[in-house]
């Protein structure tokens, strides 16, 4: 029975797989629920900074931000910045592939009409993958936790915001994971600079709220520059708790779906263990019959 002690070693291992990938799966679920009220909670606060920052950009016609301006008419960008949100751990089906798949298409497309592309990477998969590929990382931050902190993130977004106010890059771009259900998560990229017009939009009853008269100390530049670097950092962090929630979600329905293939084959390896064993023991019968009718004859 030396196959079907091999079968019964497999069977074994594969209860030992679905095991852990059960208990991953439940890790997962609840660390899901955490994440999605955490990106839910964050998400007043950058409604209201932008509602602010709308109404004080279109309060001071003096004063025009750097982040507010627009490349000139008839030219391309010729250098774009990516802030690339991944994840530092994997396991989580192909929710950092979907994300990474379309930057390096982006980068490529730049690549052929003759611009420049540089990153800021946000978790462990995409700063590699990043370098993998030679593509120019200027900072990167690794290691976030289940929980993002802000803190963290500024250090390394700034050097992108200080080169897109300096004049070296043209435009900025955030690239992460929305979470739109727990079945369902979408890669995307979007325009963070300059800001645009979409963004800083108001309907009539935000403008009613909003529509203060300002007294500016120490004054308007310095104010508006600030406010707008604070939406910006919401901006990041928004997408990044996105990112989070998605991939506790991901991670929730791959090691459901490992654990029910581990099922599957645990249940097909049993089957052929007890179709070897039976054909086994028909065998060994069959001899014990046939000896018996031998030594009776």
């Amino acid at each position: 029975m030396a196959v079907g002690k091999e079968i019964r070693g497999k069977i074994k291992s594969f209860e030992n797989t679905k095991k852990i990938t059960k208990a991953m799966e439940m890790v997962a679920a609840s660390k899901m629920r955490k994440a999605q009220e955490r990106m839910r909670a964050a998400r007043p606060y950058a409604d209201k900074i932008r509602n602010i920052a709308a109404n004080l950009s279109q309060a001071n016609p003096e004063y025009k931000s750097p982040y507010l301006r627009k490349t000139a008419e008839g030219q391309g960008a010729k250098s774009v910045g990516y802030i690339v949100v991944t994840t530092d751990k994997g396991l989580c089906g192909g929710l950092n592939t979907n994300v990474l798949r379309m930057v390096t298409t982006k980068m490529r497309e730049l690549q052929a009409a003759g611009s420049s592309a540089q990153a800021v990477a946000i978790g462990n998969k995409g700063f590699g993958f990043l370098n993998r590929i030679s593509a120019k990382v200027i900072s990167h931050v690794t290691q976030l936790g289940d929980q993002p902190q802000l803190e963290k993130l500024i250090g390394p977004v700034k050097v992108m915001l200080d080169a897109f106010t300096e004049g070296k890059l043209d435009a900025v771009y955030v690239c992460y994971t929305k979470f739109i259900n727990t079945m369902n998560q979408e890669p995307v990229v979007e325009q963070l600079l300059p800001l645009a017009a979409s963004r800083l939009e108001q309907t009539a009853a935000e403008k009613a709220a909003y529509g203060w008269d300002y007294i500016y100390e120490p004054d308007a530049a310095t104010v508006i520059e600030d406010l707008l670097t604070r939406y910006i950092e919401a901006l990041v962090y928004q997408a990044v708790a996105e990112n989070m929630a998605s991939e506790q979600s991901a991670r929730m329905v791959a090691m459901k779906a490992a654990t029910d293939n581990a099922g599957n084959l645990i249940a097909e390896l049993k089957l052929v263990y007890n179709k070897t064993r039976q054909a086994a023991i028909t065998k060994e019968l069959s001899e014990i019959v046939g000896g018996a009718a031998a030594i009776s004859g």
